[in-house]
């Protein structure tokens, strides 16, 4: 076991290593770029991102620069595959986390100018500011172009609440022009933003226009964005196809009357040039996008073509970020390779060997009619998460879906004490029948208590205001999974004599501290691997929207509240694992599928039909899940890896504890940092 554990470690690092190396030389675009962490202090906090800083480029030879920037909830490197594009071309680009993004932190006593500890009070101040400020801070560096008259030679590039900011950005910009006579911003291309929420800080569509001062702009509306481009008169969700050219708002920002064509150059009345591109795109597919990334080269081709003298001609579909992202997926496998290796060494040593229990596996169902039962059991199981995503994550507490969930908790709890009390009349495993009786009666109050009271409300304690509806939905689906265990267990197997020990479940208190100690300790060399590759390579481990990232050290108060919900989540789910999967005819590769199919199985589908429907009709399948249905892609990897480990550590403890532990710590963590974080 110590060998299988020593080359699973071997492997990870080798992994981590060719992918960390690689993914930094694709970063750099493979041509030398410099790129550094910066932070600088604002008026209002301290703003951090990634400077991309192409070669040549210095106080002696300035560049065209854009900022670029991430949507709600992400950070600066969401935006690799323009920063990459760009500065391989010669531009210097500054990648940036919005504040309370990232590494960025907004001073708490803003929010109050917005309305406190309120949603919208924590949720408005990060971006209106952001992409200003930088733009502030970028103007005065000496490596940043400025024409004769001083203006600067800056583009801002922003994606989802980016492009928010990005057009506040440009609104403020020249505003404060006409003041000074000196403008910033020349240029700016927003991705998968519209005017709906700048319209609330007075820059509708109307105003940016007036306030555009002869600048080259564009948009990226992606026909199939979950949010926004919505025609006026379209129907409630917005989850849905669109056209954003054919709406009025579309028409006005390129100043037409009665009609305009996508990927077309427009003229302006005050001497600018606009553009909108509409690429066959989701929201966050915007960032993922060789074609919306070739669009984001060709916009600031054609905005800085005065100042281009330095930059190289490469045509825009030539790109090479795709590279980075696949060497950083490359490191991500090998960290989980160096998790499950790490923790399997530590438990074969001495000392940490006390966590270990003897597991039996359950013999597997041999009759059909048992195979069909367990077979339709697991299939609910795994369609549960996904029949009640939409209910727990958009309707919430109270909510009519979810009421449905508060009915069956009160009726199987009453269930529950019913079969407390007959427990007393059997002479057979009378014991067994009494604790999952009592069990009956706990998951049903639990999950009745989840359903009708709101559990996280948004304010200083519960601040990471992304996480709120994805802790609701996990502890939802633990109180599901809980209560489906214990009826199944009242039903099936309590009179067959299946015990705790089956599921994993051990209440031996020097096992599970020690179980704890293994999954810090494995937590701790994970993580500090991690960032020790962002200091050298300036490279995480992620794919697309999930990533392993690092973090400051402020958002830990913030991790250690939210860690008592997805620890209650993978406890429950570890022994749902291992309960179904500790049988003889799921060895090997069968159990894991099964372990992901029961972690993610219900997610993934829900999925499938979500955005099946929305590419073959133009209506998603739930219209009105627009942010839940984008967390949920990243939540599946999320689920599946954790699903791995659970599988491969019980078997190596004989118990739940350390991979539920290591789970906990390392998907709390991850989430955390992945989003945004008030009042730290």
């Amino acid at each position: 076991m110590k060998k299988r554990a020593l080359i699973a470690i071997c492997i990870g690092i080798a992994l981590i290593l060719i992918g960390s190396v690689l993914a930094s030389v694709f970063n750099s675009g493979a041509e030398g770029t410099k790129i550094s962490r910066i932070s600088f202090e604002t008026a209002n906090g301290k703003l951090s991102g990634l400077l991309y800083m192409p070669k040549g480029a210095g106080a002696d030879n300035p560049r065209p620069t854009v900022v670029v920037t991430h949507g709600y909830l992400n950070s600066a490197e969401m935006q690799d595959a323009n920063a990459i594009e760009l500065s391989r071309r010669g531009y210097v680009v500054l990648a940036l986390d919005q504040y309370d993004h990232g590494h960025s932190d907004l001073n708490n006593e803003v929010y109050a100018a917005f309305g406190g500890e309120t949603f919208t009070g924590m949720w408005f101040p990060f971006w209106v500011n952001s992409m200003h400020d930088a733009v502030a801070y970028m103007y005065e560096q000496p490596y940043v172009l400025k024409d004769e008259a001083g203006n600067g030679i800056i583009g801002v590039t922003g994606h989802s609440m980016g492009g928010f900011g990005s057009t506040m950005a440009l609104a403020m910009d020249e505003q404060e022009a006409m003041e000074t006579g000196i403008r910033k911003i020349c240029c700016g291309l927003t991705e998968g933003s519209d005017f709906s929420y700048t319209g609330f800080m007075g820059v509708d569509v109307t105003a940016a226009d007036a306030l555009g001062g002869g600048r080259t702009m564009g948009k990226v509306a992606a026909q199939y964005d979950e949010f926004f481009f919505n025609a006026p008169d379209a129907p409630a969700g917005t989850v849905r196809h669109k056209d954003y050219v054919s709406t009025p708002d579309g028409l006005a920002f390129l100043q037409q009357t009665e009609s305009a064509q996508a990927n077309t150059w427009y003229e302006t009345s005050d001497g600018g040039k606009r553009i909108i591109y509409e690429p066959a795109q989701t929201h966050p597919w915007n960032h993922f996008s060789k074609i919306t990334t070739a669009n984001a080269v060709e916009f600031y081709t054609e905005a800085f073509k005065d100042y281009n003298a330095d930059i190289r001609d490469i045509a825009a579909t030539s790109q090479v970020w795709q590279l980075k992202e696949i060497f950083e997926c490359v490191a991500l496998v090998g960290f989980v390779f160096l998790i499950i290796g790490v923790a399997s060494l530590l438990i074969e040593l001495p000392f940490f060997n006390k966590a270990k229990s003897e597991l039996q596996p359950l013999p597997s169902v041999t009759d059909a009619s048992s195979k069909f039962g367990t077979f339709a059991l697991l299939f609910c199981l795994i369609l549960l998460p996904g029949i009640f995503f939409s209910p727990l994550m958009d309707g919430g507490a109270g909510s009519d879906l979810v009421n449905i969930l508060f009915y069956a908790g009160c009726a199987l709890g009453i269930a529950g004490l019913v079969g407390f009390i007959l427990s007393f009349t059997q002479k057979q495993n009378r014991r067994n029948l009494l604790v999952g009786s009592i069990f009956v009666m706990v998951a049903g109050a639990a999950l009745a208590m989840v359903a009708h009271f709101p559990m996280y409300e948004t304010g200083k304690y519960w601040s990471a205001l992304g996480v709120n509806s994805i802790a609701y939905w996990t502890l939802g689906c633990a109180a599901i999974a809980l209560l489906a265990m214990s009826v199944v267990y009242v039903a099936s197997k309590a009179n067959k004599g299946v015990t705790f020990r089956h599921y994993g479940v051990t209440f031996n208190p020097v096992k599970i501290v020690i179980s704890l100690l293994i999954a810090i300790i494995t937590y701790a060399v994970a993580y500090g691997v991690l960032f020790l590759m962002d200091l050298i390579f300036k490279a995480d481990f992620r794919i697309w929207t999930f990533a392993f990232k690092t973090f400051d050290f402020n958002i830990v108060p913030v991790i250690l509240r939210y860690l008592p919900t997805f620890l209650a989540f993978y406890i429950i789910s570890t022994a749902s694992i291992t309960i179904n999967t500790n049988t003889e005819k799921m060895q090997g590769i069968k159990g894991y599928l099964l372990a992901i199919a029961l972690n993610a199985g219900g997610g993934f589908l829900w999925l499938v039909y979500q955005y099946g429907k929305l590419f073959t009709t133009g209506v998603a399948a739930f219209p009105g899940s627009a942010l839940s249905g984008i967390v949920l892609v990243a939540m599946i990897p999320t689920l599946s890896i954790a699903a791995v480990i659970s599988r491969n550590l019980y078997k190596k403890t004989g118990n739940i504890w350390v991979p539920a532990f290591l789970n906990a710590f390392l998907m709390t963590t991850m989430t955390i940092a992945n989003t945004m974080v008030a009042f730290k």
